[in-house]
């Protein structure tokens, strides 16, 4: 395993773990289901994502 892919695969672990890629996937899926509509900022991302989360519970067992 060469330098540049051990460097390529940390960025995405790192980017997975601390959620930018979910942003970005939800950034993709926006533009593809309303290509007209503006794009949410980060910050508005997250207040939509915490409303959800807060208004649709999910609960677990352990």
């Amino acid at each position: 395993m060469n330098a540049r892919h051990w460097a390529r695969t940390v960025r995405w672990y790192l980017r997975e773990l601390t959620g930018e890629a979910e942003y970005d996937r939800y950034c993709a899926r926006h533009r593809s289901h309303h290509p007209l509509a503006p794009e949410p900022t980060r910050r508005e991302y997250e207040v939509l994502r915490t409303l959800h989360r807060e208004t649709h519970p999910q609960s677990r067992c352990c």
